[in-house]
């Protein structure tokens, strides 16, 4: 029985190389909804370089690192005409996995193979829902409101003036 499990603890040494490696993965789901749908979406890294561009739903892959020991970073923009632009960030943060490699993974899987492939990282939700607000504010139409007296608020009052006959 000994040997068995000292067999089965070697070739779990051996082989897990980079423990966040093997047990998380370094690219993401993620689905991108909207509230109102068919909104244009533009997904970008931390550098402003464009990595998706679609309509909502939409459902993509992303990597959780952007070089050695670099966490991924997103950012995914909104847009829809007659609503205002909505910006939402996507973050990864640091697997607990990684953390693994002191028992088995060694220095190999926490200095360079878990770094190296970003495995390290995690994403918290792989869920990204943006409900759009309307524009209220637009250049292209002037509108005039009229009011009956009764209808405006006594602090408005103050500021009327009377026009002539």
């Amino acid at each position: 029985m000994f040997r068995i499990l000292s067999l089965a603890l070697a070739g779990l040494l051996l082989f897990s190389s980079g423990c966040a490696s093997i047990v998380s993965r370094s690219r993401y789901p993620v689905m991108i909804t909207s509230s109102p749908d068919r909104a244009n979406i533009l997904v970008t890294d931390k550098r402003g370089r464009p990595v998706y561009q679609g309509v909502t739903p939409a459902t993509l892959e992303l990597k959780s690192g952007s070089g050695y020991f670099g966490k991924a970073e997103y950012y995914v923009a909104f847009q829809k005409e007659g609503y205002a632009e909505r910006i939402i960030p996507i973050r990864y943060k640091l697997d607990g996995w990684y953390f693994g490699n002191l028992l088995f993974g060694g220095l190999l899987g926490l200095l360079i193979i878990d770094p190296a492939t970003g495995a390290m990282y995690k994403l918290d939700s792989g869920f990204i829902a943006a409900t759009l607000q309307e524009s209220v504010a637009t250049t292209d139409r002037e509108e005039l409101k009229v009011y009956a007296l009764e209808d405006i608020p006594a602090d408005w009052r103050a500021h009327l003036v009377e026009l002539g006959e």
